[in-house]
């Protein structure tokens, strides 16, 4: 019997060191050191103001940025591949990428949501173009988009409105929650939006700086505060992180909502940030930061 109890107590011990080196347990700060943007814009492109990136399941980034060709695409090396949005783009503002490696963007200049393929063929629009209202047919300056386990879209209607809208993958609507106030469950600007591998929706409520948590319909889980989360990603192995636009800085936050980790402070020095927007992760773990204010897209890298 002591015999077994050791097996089980040395089984245990090797599985906490594997996930310790994995950097998967729960609230395990994680090491990064900053590096300067790869990507290779095309010739006579300047970039305007970033606001979000995202990538597909081939490697391939998406940014999306204030200026001409809006949504640009590059390969894994960060060579320029194609780019579009000229004539529909009016404000770039949150784009994701879903697991059919379909890219989505909310344009908070014409109050739309767009559905594009990898190519930057048009697939589905949501919303009234330049007709801002509170209809479950109208957005007001939509902020960004999560996607559920069956493909159901979730919308954070945020500068106009204080509400998430949730539709069927196919464009119909199927409810929303949420008003302008301070209280729980309440909103002042929700502006970011991510799904966690409970099904649970989190919703940055960015004026009220906090993280609201619910359930798939609405019903108000858990409220994490303490910060402004402009831009929430979680990365392969389930850890959260946020672009906190006010400070200046990329936090990693434990499962509990408690900030364990940052990065980052008021500059356009390397690691520096002004007004890091919104993030995402590569397979590697590694983050990558889209800036309003530093007109750039940054990199943090982990340490091996």
């Amino acid at each position: 019997m002591n015999q077994h109890y050791t097996h089980r107590v040395f089984v245990f011990a090797i599985t906490i060191l594997i996930l310790a080196a994995e950097g998967s347990l729960a609230g395990e700060p994680i090491d990064f050191e900053p590096v300067a943007s790869a990507i290779q814009l095309p010739e006579g492109l300047t970039l305007g103001p970033c606001s979000a990136v995202d990538f597909d399941s081939r490697g391939r980034m998406y940014l999306f940025h204030r200026g001409k060709q809006p949504i640009l695409c590059f390969d894994r090396n960060g060579k320029f591949i194609r780019s579009w949005g000229d004539n529909l783009i009016g404000q770039a503002h949150g784009l994701r990428v879903d697991r059919h490696d379909t890219i989505w963007v909310t344009d908070i200049g014409h109050h739309m949501v767009f559905q594009f393929s990898p190519e930057g063929k048009l697939l589905l629009a949501l919303g009234q173009t330049d007709k801002p209202g509170t209809g479950d047919d109208q957005f007001n300056k939509p902020t960004d988009i999560a996607f559920g386990s069956h493909d159901e879209i979730y919308i954070s209607d945020g500068y106009g409105n204080s509400r998430v809208l949730k539709f069927a993958a196919n464009g119909k609507y199927l409810g929303q929650w949420g008003e302008p106030g301070k209280e729980p469950g309440q909103f002042n600007l929700p502006h970011s939006i991510i799904i966690d591998d409970k099904g649970r929706v989190l919703v940055g409520d960015r004026e009220n700086d906090r993280v609201q948590v619910f359930d798939t319909d609405g019903k108000l889980l858990e409220v994490w505060p303490g910060f402004a989360p402009y831009g929430m990603e979680y990365d392969s192995k389930g850890t959260l992180f946020v672009a906190d636009g006010r400070a200046n800085k990329v936090l990693q936050l434990n499962p509990a909502g408690k900030v364990v980790n940052s990065w980052g402070k008021k500059g356009n020095g390397l690691g520096e940030y002004d007004l890091p927007h919104m993030l995402a992760a590569d397979t590697a773990g590694n983050l990558f930061i889209a800036e309003i204010g530093g007109r750039r897209l940054q990199s943090l890298q982990r340490k091996k």
